[in-house]
């Protein structure tokens, strides 16, 4: 080992997967990412149930029936409040994670899980559907933070080698979260009459445990030294991560970063937008999430059995369905942590791309034809799995990663805020707008997501560079004659390599 820590560079290639930062991602993407997953599908299966109950309830304060307009409304409004809230937690990021770091973020996130799960528990029992919105609002807030915090916190704990295969394991646990709530809506264990509220209450139990758990866990070291000047705290975290005592590479590379922006400061969105030095990586991350999600892959997971039954799929066999569209999801994007560092993010975006893309095409088709060809509900099905599979592996996971790639240390919060409320925005309107392009376009729905895929797949052939094992340094030298700026350094040469030298070389930042 002494032999590599010598090289500098080669030792930064070889970071390893330690106990310390095993246990950070799993506990971080279990107690934040998995309930952002949660929270998407648990409304799903119980929909049924759950109307009846806004139904009966409204009936019981006013002695009529609800009429079908405000039931829709209603209960588009419960779906929709969760990306609403996603985008209200979105524009908390950048002043939460420079004020209380990047874990301190995530221990506070768990107010607004622990909350709502209460709420929800006991709306039944309160006779309130309006609690359950505004349950479904705060615990969006939860997932607005923690779908750009966890991914920013695990990108600054990773060596840059292993920083895709780490930066996708909270995606992966989106879609075990989903799969965790499809599984739980079967009817025969919590999607029945008297198992509905337990299901949406469960929310809170990975909040209690990363409460309990990640306290014992490093901030990120280049949180406490390029913001906070702790050298020596963020000298042991990362010595705690990556399980030997010489860092002095790594701390090289950070205060490299830090000298090259220092005459930036820390950023606003308002200054990341006036950024020059920063536009394309902009414009790309906002690109990226709003093809992620108008490329419609919520409205499959919030609307899957209503779309699989105007597929034609058997009431009966509609909830088993639902499942195997979760378990498909999930070995994707664990097979996309596998392969994120080999192909690199590039390619997967691509390829998830045409992947959705002509699957919305072919499904468009298949429910055209679905009443005249009897087995075309298989083919519908088909289109669905192979739909999820497209955005397992490149569309939903690697967007984040690529985010945090793109942006040095103090602009990566401001670029997370902007990303993320481009990100809970486009959520938001597909959430509530898609029962309604359901009931106006039919089968042509489809064909709406294809196109969005098309241009994003188009925008990333032309734009976005490969980011795999690269430096934050050298990413923004990629971009910068795109930009059209110059990185000025004293011998005219930007020491771009994570190693011990050079570092007497930087003048100043990226000059516009």
């Amino acid at each position: 080992m002494d032999e590599n820590e010598e090289l500098g560079e080669p030792a930064e290639r070889k970071g390893r997967l330690t106990a310390v930062l095993i246990l950070a991602t799993l506990i971080s993407a279990f107690g934040s990412s998995f309930q952002y997953g949660y929270n998407v599908a648990v409304v799903n299966s119980p929909a049924p149930l759950m109307q009846q109950f806004y139904n009966s309830t409204y009936a019981g304060r006013f002695n009529t029936p609800m009429e079908d307009d405000l039931l829709t409304l209603l209960w588009s409004l419960s779906v929709s409040m969760y990306p609403l809230g996603g985008l209200f937690g979105s524009l908390m990021v950048a002043p939460l994670v420079n004020k209380l770091g990047r874990k301190g973020t995530l221990l506070f996130n768990n107010i607004f899980s622990i909350i709502p799960a209460v709420m929800m528990g006991v709306s039944e029992i309160a006779k309130s559907y309006e609690i359950i919105i505004m349950a479904r609002f705060i615990v969006g807030i939860c997932a607005g933070l923690s779908s750009n915090v966890v991914p920013m916190y695990l990108g600054e704990l990773s060596p840059k080698n292993l920083r895709g295969a780490i930066g996708i394991v909270p995606q992966l646990f989106i879609t075990i979260g989903i799969l965790a709530a499809q599984v739980l809506g079967i009817r025969h264990i919590l999607g029945h009459s008297t198992g509905w509220t337990i299901m949406l209450g469960l929310t809170g139990i990975p909040a209690v445990i990363e409460l309990l758990l990640l306290p014992f866990f490093p901030e990120s070291p280049r949180y406490m030294l390029i913001q906070k000047g702790d050298e020596e705290k963020a000298k042991k975290a990362l010595q705690r991560l990556r399980g030997w005592s010489d860092v002095d590479a790594e701390l090289t590379e950070m205060r490299l970063e830090d000298q090259s922006e220092q005459a930036e400061g820390r950023m606003s969105v308002l200054s990341l937008l006036a950024q020059r030095s920063l536009r394309w990586q902009l414009i790309s991350v906002i690109v990226m999430n709003m093809g992620q999600q108008l490329s419609g892959v919520n409205a499959i997971y919030y609307y899957a059995d209503s779309i699989y039954a105007s597929a034609g799929v058997n009431d009966n066999d509609i909830q088993f369905v639902t499942v195997g569209t979760g378990a498909v999801n999930v070995v994707m994007t664990i097979a996309a942590v596998f392969i994120v560092e080999s192909s690199g993010r590039r390619l997967l975006l691509l390829l998830g791309f045409s992947i959705c893309g002509g699957a919305c095409v072919l499904l468009t088709v298949a429910l055209k034809l679905q009443e005249s060809v009897t087995w075309m509900p298989y083919i519908s099905i088909t289109c669905i799995i192979i739909y999820v599979i497209g955005h397992a592996i490149g569309a939903s996971p690697i967007p984040n990663v690529v985010t945090t790639e793109m942006f040095r240390q103090s602009a990566r919060p401001a670029a997370f805020m902007v990303g993320g409320s481009v990100h809970w925005i486009c959520n938001f309107t597909v959430g509530l707008v898609f029962p309604f392009m359901e009931r106006g376009l039919g089968p042509f729905s489809f064909i709406v997501f294809s196109v969005v895929c098309l241009v994003t797949l188009i925008y990333v052939w032309l734009v976005v560079p490969e980011t795999k094992n690269k430096t934050f340094l050298e990413v923004s030298q990629m971009f910068a004659k795109r930009n059209k700026v110059e990185i000025k350094v004293k011998d005219g040469n930007l020491p771009l390599k994570d190693d011990n030298k050079g570092l007497e070389n930087v003048e100043a930042v990226t000059t516009f």
